[in-house]
């Protein structure tokens, strides 16, 4: 049994449930529609111009896509103009928001979140993971948390060897907590020591 196997089975062991919210990570490009491209000079909106462009722009182009709209310009721009992108998008995008890439991935996290069945954490001892391959806002780990705090005997962050206590239901909460980390990180150490020893 190589090291890795065998601190995933201390894991299982310890009673850890691990929670990547990398998993919920929606398929689908993103992309920023920048409406500053249809501002005359860079600087206003001219209706009739801009109303030419949505009738002749390819709107299937966005088909499956993430979309947020906004406008990196220093101009003002009339709502009625991001809502006509809006309404030629929406028939083929996945996502239409107004916002930039950032917001964008915040709030499909937080449909995501909004699907999860809670009850299956409840009393247990949850890990978030966290340093993932994919980006995870921080707003999704907020989102998570005050679910879990709610269900959750306690929560920690980071992975089933090396974690950091944020929340425990009842009794002193940083010393239960921690009880609850160093037991975990014993239980992974001594899942090393295990490994690296002879066979007899």
């Amino acid at each position: 049994m190589d090291i890795q196997e065998n601190i995933i089975n201390k894991v299982a062991q310890s009673g850890l449930v691990s929670l990547d919210l990398s998993d919920l990570y929606p398929a689908g490009e993103r992309y920023f529609y920048d409406i500053k491209d249809n501002l005359f000079h860079g600087l206003m909106l001219r209706e009739k111009d801009f109303r030419e462009f949505i009738k002749g722009h390819n709107w299937e182009s966005y088909s499956g896509k993430h979309i947020a709209i906004g406008c990196s310009a220093d101009a003002i721009v009339p709502t009625w103009a991001y809502m006509l992108l809006a309404n030629k998008m929406a028939p083929f995008a996945k996502t239409v928001v107004f916002g930039d890439l950032k917001l964008l991935e915040t709030i499909l996290f937080e449909r995501e979140l909004s699907k999860m069945d809670m009850e299956k954490y409840r009393d247990q001892r949850v890990v978030v993971k966290g340093c993932g391959e994919i980006a995870v806002p921080d707003a999704a780990y907020i989102d998570i948390t005050v679910k879990l705090s709610a269900v959750a005997k306690s929560i920690m962050y980071g992975e089933p060897c090396s974690t950091v206590p944020i929340f425990k239901r009842s009794g002193s909460i940083p010393d239960q907590v921690r009880n609850d980390t160093d037991q975990a990180r014993n239980d992974m150490g001594q899942a090393r020591n295990d490994s690296g020893s002879s066979p007899e």
